[in-house]
C-alpha cells in the first residue's frame, strides 16, 4: 500500500527506487541510518514480497490477512525485534493493510523498518523510523517514515502486532531475541552479498534532539 501525509522531522534514511541506480546523496543519507541501497530486480515490488525475502516468514497472500494466516504457524506478540514483521491493519487509503520487517529497535517507542511500496509505488525504503504512539506503549499505533516529505507520516495506523520467525508459543527469551537481532543485522546480505556501510550515529534519536544528525 501508499502511504501519504507527513510532518518534518530530520533525515534519516533513503528510498530506494526499483529500478535505476542509486546516487552517491542517496547512498550516503542511508548509510547515515545504518544500511545501504540496493536497487531490486525491475517491475513494481509490492509490499508482501519483500516482507517474505527481509524475514524469512513464508506467508502468501494480502498483507491484511497476514496476521490471521500466523495463528498456528508462527508466534505473535506486541514486542518489535529484529527481523520481525508489523502488521498494519487496512486504515484510511490502505485497503489491503501493510507489512513491514523490523531491522532495529532504537528504545522503547522508537524502531526502524525495511520495507517497499509505502511512501512511493514500487520502491524500497530501508532502516526508516516508526514511532510507537500508542497511549499504552503497546505499538497498537504508529506513525512511520513518509519519504517525499522527509518526516513521519501523520496518520496513526493500527497494528495488529508482530509475526516472529518462530514456532508458536515459543517464549522470547534472550536467546531467541539475539537470534532475531543477528537475522535482523543480515538483512542486507539477504538482498545483496555487498557489506553494509557502518551508521554514523550510534544513537540516531539522540542526534535528532542534539539536531546533530
Amino acid at each position: 500500500m501508499l502511504a501519504s501525509s507527513a510532518i518534518a522531522l530530520p533525515a534519516m534514511a533513503s528510498t530506494t527506487p526499483v529500478t535505476g541506480v542509486a546516487s552517491a546523496s542517496m547512498i550516503a543519507n542511508d548509510g547515515a541510518a545504518g544500511g545501504g541501497i540496493v536497487p531490486r530486480t525491475p517491475g513494481h515490488l509490492e509490499c508482501v514480497p519483500y516482507a517474505r525475502l527481509t524475514s524469512g516468514i513464508q506467508i502468501y497472500g494480502d498483507a491484511h490477512t497476514w496476521w490471521s494466516q500466523a495463528r498456528g504457524r508462527y508466534a505473535t506478540g506486541s514486542r518489535p525485534i529484529p527481523g520481525a514483521v508489523m502488521a498494519i491493519r487496512p486504515f484510511n487509503n490502505s485497503r489491503l493493510g501493510h507489512v513491514a520487517t523490523v531491522s532495529r529497535v532504537v528504545d522503547s517507542r522508537t524502531v526502524l523498518l525495511s520495507h517497499a511500496n509505502w511512501s512511493v509505488p514500487g520502491e524500497i525504503e530501508r532502516n526508516v523510523a516508526a514511532l510507537d504512539v500508542s497511549p499504552g506503549n503497546d505499538w497498537s499505533e504508529v506513525r512511520i517514515w513518509y519519504g517525499p516529505s522527509r518526516g513521519l507520516g501523520t496518520t496513526h495506523w493500527p497494528v495488529s502486532g508482530f509475526i516472529y520467525n518462530a514456532k508458536p508459543g515459543m517464549k522470547l527469551s534472550a536467546q531467541l531475541s539475539q537470534k532475531f537481532s543477528q537475522a535482523g543485522q543480515t538483512l542486507t546480505h539477504r538482498e545483496d552479498s555487498r557489506p553494509t556501510r557502518k551508521g554514523r550515529h550510534d544513537d540516531p534519536i539522540g542526534a535528532i534532539i542534539a539536531g546533530t544528525y
